[in-house]
């Protein structure tokens, strides 16, 4: 049964204008029931975008005076739109889709009295005109802003661990239609992919989970020249959080900026996954890495902060 269906469609037909705006999606969520919605308008070199920051309070969170963690959902993008170059909604905009359709189905959860034990803090941007960049193998979409500005309003020091969700389909290293998780990044470090999440994507998908194969290229910010798969992983270069990335992909290469390429019940998938991460975090069933393995790892080979850095730059 596909069960947020109804929400990924909302979102959707919300995101899908010309005439969008952060404050328009935070006026359907705050009719939705959801109290704490932010929006901050930036103007970057190549346009401005709208960042969206949503919390939705759990039962035993820190925002109630308790101690159960908080996830961050960070729905990654460039824009959810193109234009002029491109008319409607591009495939770079699945991140933002997902991320908005998580808040409704929150909201919708507490409205029916299932509230989750931790808080969860749900960051994307609106920017429905976004520009175009080059890319090997396919184009990909550019933003108005840059990314550590990105880093700075989608990544808040409260989220105790984060689910980036990102667009991932411009590529032929991961080729399956659906969605992939990547390993978890931790400081600097590719750890190794988290069992309980696997666990969670084969029950949320009914087939076996998949992968995706992130390089230590693709944990280091941008700006420093070298080749990055996506966007994914870049909320890991700015936070001591356990970071996953949660792709959206396809069997074949496509554009950032093609339109007509987002499949609805791909992007459900993906964030049916991410309320049940949601779940089992704030109850501290689900574990994103191994504290004690992370600990030895320091213990033997010393820690991988200079990867989040832009590193040793030549004169």
């Amino acid at each position: 049964m596909v069960k947020m269906l109804k929400q990924v469609i909302e979102a959707y037909e919300l995101l899908d204008s010309a005439y969008v705006t952060g404050e328009k999606v935070a006026k359907f969520l705050r009719d939705r029931g959801i109290e704490n919605v932010e929006v901050k308008t930036i103007t970057g070199e190549k346009g401005s975008t709208d960042f969206i920051k949503i919390i939705i309070p759990g039962k035993n969170g820190k925002l109630s005076g308790g101690d159960a963690p908080t996830l961050g959902i960070i729905g990654r993008l460039g824009g959810i739109g193109a234009r002029p170059e491109m008319i409607g909604l591009v495939s770079d905009a699945d991140g933002a889709i997902t991320a908005i359709a998580v808040a409704l189905k929150l909201a919708d959860m507490r409205r029916n009295g299932d509230i989750l034990d931790g808080d969860v803090i749900i960051a994307t941007h609106i920017c429905p005109n976004a520009p175009t960049q080059p890319h090997d193998p396919v184009p990909f979409m550019g933003s108005p802003v840059d990314m550590a500005t990105m880093n700075r309003y989608e990544v808040d020091p409260s989220m105790d661990a984060i689910l980036s969700v990102d667009t991932t389909k411009g590529n032929r290293i991961i080729n399956i239609r659906g969605f992939a998780i990547t390993p978890t990044v931790k400081e600097g470090w590719i750890l190794r992919v988290s069992e309980d999440l696997l666990d969670i994507m084969q029950y949320v998908t009914g087939r076996m989970p998949a992968v995706v194969p992130i390089t230590m290229q693709d944990i280091t910010p941008y700006g420093n020249g070298i080749y990055h798969l996506n966007s994914i992983m870049q909320p890991a270069t700015t936070t001591n959080a356990p970071v996953v990335g949660v792709a959206i992909t396809a069997e074949v290469p496509v554009p950032g900026c093609a339109t007509g390429a987002s499949h609805i019940v791909d992007i459900e998938e993906a964030a049916r996954f991410c309320i049940e991460v949601a779940k089992g975090f704030g109850r501290g069933k689900v574990k994103f890495y191994d504290e004690e393995e992370f600990k030895r790892l320091i213990e033997l080979y010393g820690p991988m902060n200079h990867l989040q850095t832009l590193g040793r730059q030549r004169k």
